[in-house]
């Protein structure tokens, strides 16, 4: 159990995807200007992490070494297929909002790097722990990032058509928080804040 929390904590803080690891940050980037759509994304990236890493440790032993990312890409996109239409038959206005991100779930660097990375070399309960780490670390950090971008770059925050936060009468709101540059540079802020965050953890154990 142990170790099972330890690899769960890594996902979480030490090797977030995100501001540590450095990968899906395409996904990220596009999607974050609403946080709406970035809870659907973080629950559909967690999904088809801990699926796929479930499924391919479960197979590793019997998965050849030289066919095995093909085959990593054949389970990933089979889980992709399933959050797709899911979304697409219940959350019509969720899946217009994603639009073409979530098939590219499928190429997403997360999910195959967890699958080379980890999922093929650990057990199945060890696979699981990572998946849910990894996939939790990067919902976490979408999430911050699309509450800052919608909330002071649109002035208000809406999940299902009804506004849930709003900032006071004559905001007015800087349009580069809801730009690319604008999620460039918050996402800069957020990883130096989150390497802070790690070094004095690490300092505070050291002592």
């Amino acid at each position: 159990m142990k170790e099972w929390l330890r690899v769960f904590k890594n996902g979480l803080s030490i090797d977030n995807p995100l501001t540590v690891l450095m990968i899906g940050l395409c996904a990220t980037l596009a999607v974050s200007s609403q946080v709406e759509g970035s809870l659907f994304m973080g629950i559909a990236v967690i999904f088809v992490l801990v699926m796929s890493n479930a499924l391919i440790a479960m197979l590793r032993k019997v998965i050849p070494a030289q066919v095995r990312i093909p085959i990593f890409i054949v389970i990933i996109a089979s889980f992709v297929t399933v959050v797709d239409l899911f979304l697409k038959a219940f959350f019509p206005p969720i899946y217009a909002v994603l639009g073409i991100w979530i098939p590219l779930i499928v190429v997403n660097c997360i999910i195959l790097g967890r699958a080379e990375a980890f999922a093929y070399h650990n057990s199945v309960w060890l696979s699981i722990a990572d998946g849910l780490g990894m996939g939790i670390g990067f919902s976490f950090v979408l999430l911050g990032l699309a509450f800052i971008r919608e909330l002071f770059g649109s002035g208000k925050i809406e999940l299902f058509g009804s506004a849930v936060l709003k900032m006071p009468s004559g905001y007015a709101p800087p349009i580069i928080l809801m730009m690319f540059p604008g999620a460039f540079i918050l996402f800069g802020f957020v990883v130096a804040f989150v390497r802070w965050l790690n070094e004095r953890s690490t300092e505070r154990k050291a002592a």
